[in-house]
């Protein structure tokens, strides 16, 4: 199967003039490390985790010593080092470099990590492992999810372990964004193609439209993680209005009861958006009532790329009530919107639109992270050409005295000044309440001119 990602990859970069806005930003942002390519990464592949030392971890999408087949390096995984003294700069190691399929390897990361209570860290990848899918007339793989285990001494290395490769077929292709636990370890994630059902859903080549999946441990020690399948999505047949969605775009959430929700960027209600393949949807899964049954689908909603936005951006993030909150393209003010959905009983769920996004305004294509312990709810937005690069924001909810959801912006990015371009949703707190991402791209690193190799930031609330 060939195909490309649908997710964020071409953006243009143009340098506008923005230096007296950028004097009254405010800015409260420290850029932790500037990715310089090469052997020291590129590109991150999503945002960063900390483990219980302070030390952040993620992964770049690019970089590394290794060539993948579909062109440049494969990918690493990176550790940053607090300082030891208040004022030095934070210390990256590159703790793993992925070799692609060559070496029956994963490579090019297509999300971020999560991490376990022992410090193993666990992440997809797009390409590389056992499976024969073909990128541009080369046989690239059809990626894998893998796990970093820490060294149980100071001069040994981590060691990587690929828990599943994607063949491509019925069992998916290409997973991205990041994977989610439940309380066994069970793993869940997503791939935007493969899964047997569904056709032209790339947009590029064609393929089917993406799955569901979770990955079982190994009831003893070192034998094979399991694959299962939970949903394969098959989107909108050739003709007709409404379908299935299509391409899942990770960010998997579940709830108490092990339903699992999530976004599919495309498909549902044919709206005229990416060749008529629709707005996108929100579904649930919900886990079988028996020891063979299946997982029941269920769009609770399909965008249509109005007032509620359309091509949901992933991530969604579950309140104390059971209330989904999301980010979306579009909108009636055309910057993206931030949606709530809430359960009304007997099975319906109630959209609402809680914040809208100007297309001018510090970026565009809102993400949600998670929420504080004062229901402050945070997240980014993405690049916009003719304006900052993105955004950090905070939303907090509505009180006695003001009705509505209030929006401030924590830093806006802006790449005239080396700083980061296209931040990802995910953000890692510390106990402070600082916030801690990745940007796609930006930075002042040549070897990645004009736009920069990527940034791990901080920003103070």
């Amino acid at each position: 199967m060939n195909h490309i990602s649908l997710s964020r990859r071409c953006f243009p970069l143009l340098v506008v003039l923005l230096l007296a806005a950028h004097a009254s930003a405010g800015r409260k942002e420290k850029l932790l490390h500037v990715f310089e390519g090469g052997s020291d990464g590129q590109n991150p592949a999503g945002g960063v985790v900390f483990d219980k030392q302070g030390n952040l971890y993620g992964a770049t999408t690019y970089g590394g010593l290794s060539a993948c087949a579909i062109g440049g390096q494969c990918g690493i995984v990176f550790e940053l080092s607090p300082p030891v003294r208040k004022g030095d700069p934070w210390t990256e190691t590159v703790i793993y470099e992925f070799q692609g399929q060559g070496d029956n390897d994963g490579g090019v990361p297509a999300g971020g990590l999560i991490i376990d209570g022992l410090g193993n860290l666990y992440g997809t990848t797009a390409y590389g492992g056992s499976g024969g899918c073909v990128v541009l007339g080369l046989r690239a793989g059809c990626g894998t999810v893998y796990e970093l285990s820490p060294p149980d001494r100071t001069d040994a290395l981590w060691a990587e372990t690929i828990l599943y490769s994607f063949q491509g077929g019925d069992d998916g292709d290409f997973p991205s964004g990041d994977l989610t636990f439940d309380s066994r370890g069970t793993l869940y994630g997503a791939t935007q193609f493969g899964g047997g059902k569904g056709n032209a859903c790339d947009v590029f080549y064609g393929g089917n439209c993406g799955t569901a999946f979770k990955l079982s441990p190994p009831k003893q020690k070192g034998g094979a993680w399991s694959e299962q399948v939970l949903h394969s999505f098959a989107g909108i047949v050739n003709g007709n209005q409404t379908g299935d969605g299509a391409n899942p775009n990770g960010g998997l959430v579940l709830n108490g009861k092990g339903t699992i929700y999530g976004t599919t960027y495309i498909g549902g209600y044919n709206c005229a958006h990416h060749s008529n393949q629709g707005c996108g949807t929100v579904f649930e899964l919900k886990p079988p009532i028996g020891k063979n049954g299946v997982w029941i689908e269920k769009q609770i909603h399909v965008f249509r790329n109005g007032a509620d936005g359309g091509t949901p951006n992933g991530g969604l993030v579950l309140d104390t009530k059971g209330a989904l909150y999301g980010g979306a393209d579009g909108g009636s003010k055309g910057g993206g919107v931030i949606f709530r959905l809430a359960a009304t009983g007997c099975g319906a769920w109630k959209e609402t639109s809680i914040y809208k996004f100007y297309s001018n305004t510090y970026g565009f294509s809102p993400g949600v992270s998670h929420f504080d312990s004062h229901h402050n709810l945070y997240g980014t937005t993405q690049y916009f050409p003719d304006a900052y690069s993105g955004s950090v924001f905070r939303l907090r909810p509505p009180t006695q005295t003001v009705e509505h959801w209030t929006l401030t912006f924590l830093h806006k990015f802006n790449f005239l000044f080396g700083d980061g371009i296209a931040p990802y949703p995910q953000l890692t707190t510390d106990d402070a309440g600082n916030l801690y991402g990745a940007t796609e791209s930006g930075g002042d690193a040549q070897a990645c001119y004009p736009g920069g190799c990527g940034v791990v930031f901080e920003v103070s609330p």
